[in-house]
């Protein structure tokens, strides 16, 4: 009795690996961008951290001069956290450019991040001056 082998061609394994080639062509730009995506989401979220902060500095303040720190400058923002100080060795350095704040006047202060490749990516974040 003769028994017949099953499989594929080789026609259906090229046609295979062509198809995967076109989706893989298409998805790997995708993936490139998500490191750019990544520090955008990751600056804002510090922008957002400096600004949140900044406003309780400001309302701790505004209470009793002697709590919180005072402010005049963007600056002075990083003293305004917890750990005081941005963030390090996340593949790059934050920097808050300086720009004078005067008391109870609000501005927007820029905050930069610098990978260490790649372009630097910036957000802004409002800051109330308080002595």
């Amino acid at each position: 009795m003769k028994t017949r082998q099953t499989g594929f061609t080789l026609i259906e394994l090229v046609m295979v690996i062509v198809i995967l080639g076109v989706l893989a062509a298409a998805a790997i730009p995708k993936f490139i961008s998500l490191a750019a995506d990544a520090n955008t989401a990751a600056v804002q979220s510090v922008a957002g951290s400096l600004a949140a902060a900044s406003a309780t500095n400001y309302a701790a303040r505004s209470v009793k001069s002697s709590y919180g720190v005072p402010i005049a400058n963007c600056t002075d923002a990083p003293t305004t956290l917890a750990s005081l100080a941005l963030p390090t060795g996340a593949g790059g350095t934050y920097a808050v450019a300086a720009l004078a704040v005067g008391p109870c006047v609000t501005s927007a202060c820029t905050l930069t991040f610098t990978p260490t490749s790649g372009t630097a990516v910036t957000a802004t974040f409002s800051l109330t001056g308080i002595a």
